[in-house]
C-alpha cells in the first residue's frame, strides 16, 4: 500500500490521547552515557514536551496511568488501561489513543489490550531502549511516530499497533528479541504491518485473526484474573514444579516447552494428570519462532493439552488467563488460539 497523501492545511487534526504508564521511555540516569537508569522517573507532560513538532501532528493531550518500570506491570494497571481506551474511544473524546510503555512486558500489554479493547479507533503503544536522558535516545522519535500512527485513517480497524525504531508492528506476532538493542522488536511469524519514517507511514497488511471490537473478551466488571503460571522446559525438568502450580491453585499452565512444545516423559505424565485434575495445560515453546501444532510429537487428544499456535508463553498466558473468565470446553479453548 503506497503511503496516504498529507491532509489538506484546513482539515481538522486528529484528537490523540497519549496513556502514559512507564518504562524506560519515561526513565532518567545520571549521566547520558551510562547503561544504568531508573525507569518511570518523567511524566508524560515533560515526555510530550521534549519532542520537537509533535503539536503539529495532532491534538494531543496526555494522562498518567501509572509510572513504573514495565517489570513491575500488573494486571490491575493492564485492566485500568483498557477501560480507559474503552472509556474515552466509546465517549468520542479521543480519535486514537497512543500508551507508553516500558518494553520488557510490552507484548504482553499489547496483546491484553488487543483482546479487550472495544473500538476500531487506533491504539498504538510505544516505548524506548534508552532513557530520556541518554545520549541518542530513542523515545523522543518513537513517541512522535506513535502519533504519527495513531491519528492516520490508515491505521483504524489494524488491532492495537506497536511502533518502535521505525517499525509497525502487530500485537499478536511481535516479540522482544534482543536485551539492549533498540532493534529489540521483531514479528517472525506474520512479519511487519508496515513502517514509519518521521511520521511518513506505508502500511503493508491488515491483520487476519479477530482483534478488539470483533473480540469476545472483556474487562467489564473484572478485577482480577484467574492465576495461569509459565512452566520452562529443560534437559530433566522437574515434574514436581507441575505439581507445585496446581497446589499453588493455578487454573491453567503454559509451558516453555523444548522445540514444538515438548517436555520430557515424566512432565508429560505429570501434566496429563494435572489436566484430569482440571487443570489447562498449554503447550507454548521456548524457541523464539514457529507455530506449536496438536498431536507431532505429543498426543494432544488423548493427554487433554492445547496447541499455543503461534503465542509465545507469555502472551499464551494472557490469552489463557482470559479464556478461563468464563466457562469453556478444552475445544473451545483451543478455537480461541487459532481464531486470536
Amino acid at each position: 500500500m503506497t503511503p496516504q497523501a498529507p491532509q489538506s492545511s484546513d482539515a481538522k487534526p486528529a484528537r490523540i490521547m497519549i496513556l502514559a504508564t512507564g518504562g524506560t521511555i519515561a526513565g532518567a540516569g545520571e549521566t547520558g552515557t551510562q547503561s544504568g537508569y531508573t525507569s518511570g522517573q518523567v511524566t508524560i507532560e515533560s515526555m510530550i514536551a521534549a519532542v520537537p513538532g509533535i503539536d503539529k501532528l495532532a491534538d494531543i493531550s496526555g494522562e498518567q496511568i501509572s509510572n513504573v518500570g514495565s517489570q513491575d506491570m500488573t494486571f490491575a494497571i493492564m485492566i485500568q488501561l483498557a477501560r480507559r481506551i474503552n472509556e474515552l474511544l466509546a465517549a468520542d473524546a479521543a480519535d486514537g489513543i497512543v500508551v507508553t510503555h516500558g518494553t520488557d512486558t510490552m507484548e504482553e500489554t499489547a496483546l491484553f489490550l488487543g483482546l479487550t479493547v472495544k473500538s476500531k479507533k487506533p491504539v498504538v503503544m510505544t516505548g524506548s531502549m534508552r532513557p530520556s536522558t541518554a545520549v541518542s535516545a530513542d523515545g523522543p522519535l518513537n513517541l512522535y511516530n506513535a502519533v504519527a500512527v495513531a491519528a492516520d485513517p490508515q491505521s483504524a480497524d489494524r488491532g492495537v499497533l506497536v511502533v518502535m525504531n521505525d517499525r509497525i508492528h502487530g500485537a499478536h506476532s511481535l516479540t522482544k528479541t534482543d536485551t539492549t538493542a533498540v532493534e529489540t522488536f521483531l514479528s517472525p511469524i506474520n512479519g511487519l504491518m508496515g513502517t514509519v519514517a518521521y511520521g511518513k507511514i506505508q502500511y503493508f497488511r491488515t491483520p487476519f485473526r479477530k482483534h478488539t471490537h470483533k473480540s469476545e473478551f472483556s474487562v467489564d466488571g473484572v478485577n482480577d484474573l484467574p492465576r495461569v503460571d509459565i512452566l520452562y522446559a529443560c534437559v530433566d525438568t522437574p515434574p514436581d514444579l507441575i505439581d507445585a502450580s496446581v497446589d499453588r491453585g493455578a487454573q491453567g499452565i503454559v509451558i516453555a516447552g523444548n522445540g514444538n512444545g515438548n517436555m520430557n516423559a515424566e512432565a508429560v505424565e505429570r501434566a496429563a494428570q494435572a489436566a484430569k485434575q482440571g487443570v489447562v495445560i498449554v503447550r507454548s515453546s521456548r524457541v523464539s519462532s514457529g507455530k506449536i501444532s496438536r498431536n507431532v510429537e505429543i498426543d494432544d487428544d488423548r493427554l487433554g493439552f492445547i496447541a499455543s499456535d503461534e503465542l509465545n508463553p507469555a502472551k499464551a498466558r494472557i490469552m489463557l488467563m482470559l479464556a478461563l473468565l468464563k466457562e469453556r470446553s478444552l475445544r473451545e479453548i483451543q478455537q480461541l488460539y487459532y481464531d486470536y
